[in-house]
């Protein structure tokens, strides 16, 4: 006679039979993404020091607005001025609402951390660690029933094909702005000339470099260049395409990361900079 199948008795939250350090990943996880949305929250809303001379920090990029300088005799007059050889449109709007602060990072900002946010790989790690569903692997977790990404709110995960052509077009702005760290001097019309290579041109270089290889690993572009085909044949190009785009993808937690804390550094770069506390030492004149 068969014997009744039941199920396995439900683990309760934090309840596993695993004898190694499971809780670390998760903890690491939980602090720097937590220490990276402080402080980028903090950078967005302070409207100031995020240029020097021709760095342009890229929480800040592409600056649509800038505040206009005050009254040339204030200290600040110089560096708002520095802002506005930045900006693409101009003074800050008149339609900005005059209780909320302005800043250029508040226009932009949404997209690329949009993009980030309902990312596949970070969706997985800030899952474990802030809503530990599950914490890890064979943990138990705080819920009874698993609901997935077909109902509000997670389903609006699905968005991030859509934020990865914001991405995409992010990453010209800062490979312009990287290209601009190589231009030292102001001309009469306001643009910078004699060519140069300082420390803060190799800072928002890597940093390029760091940001495109986490968007151009992503896993909606894989699917938008070729993997949603059953096969290849009669089209090397996409395949290609589809190889290079792969092989970013192999080592996408390396990328989201790495291009995570260097994004970070390069505004913490600009913004010391402005602020007097670092020198930019120029490398070739």
């Amino acid at each position: 006679m068969a014997e009744n199948v039941t199920g396995l008795e439900r683990r309760s939250w934090g309840q596993t039979q695993r004898q190694d350090r499971w809780w670390v990943v998760p903890l690491v996880v939980f602090c720097s993404l937590s220490a990276f949305l402080i402080y980028a929250n903090w950078a967005a809303f302070q409207n100031d020091h995020f240029t020097y001379g021709n760095y342009i920090s890229p929480f800040y990029s592409p600056p649509l607005f800038v505040t206009p300088p005050a009254d040339p005799a204030d200290e600040d007059y110089h560096r708002r001025e520095n802002h506005m050889h930045h900006s693409y449109f101009g003074a800050q709007p008149s339609w900005w609402p005059a209780f909320i602060p302005f800043s250029p990072a508040l226009l932009i900002l949404a997209f690329p951390a949009g993009f980030r946010l309902t990312c596949y790989y970070y969706r997985g790690a800030y899952y474990k660690a802030f809503w530990a569903d599950p914490p890890s692997c064979a943990v138990g977790e705080p819920r009874k029933k698993y609901l997935g990404e077909r109902y509000l709110p997670l389903i609006i995960q699905n968005v991030h094909r859509y934020f990865l052509y914001f991405a995409l077009l992010f990453l010209c702005f800062l490979a312009y702005d990287a290209f601009q760290g190589f231009f030292f001097d102001v001309d009469g019309d306001g643009k910078y000339t004699n060519f140069g290579v300082g420390v803060g041109t190799l800072v928002l270089c890597v940093n390029v470099v760091l940001l495109g290889g986490y968007t151009t690993g992503c896993h909606s572009l894989r699917h938008l260049v070729g993997g949603y085909l059953d096969k290849f044949s009669g089209s090397p190009i996409r395949s290609k395409c589809y190889g290079c785009v792969s092989c970013l993808n192999k080592q996408h937690m390396i990328w989201a990361w790495c291009s995570l804390v260097w994004v970070a550094f390069s505004d913490i770069y600009v913004r010391l900079c402005s602020m007097g506390i670092w020198q930019d030492f120029r490398i070739v004149f």
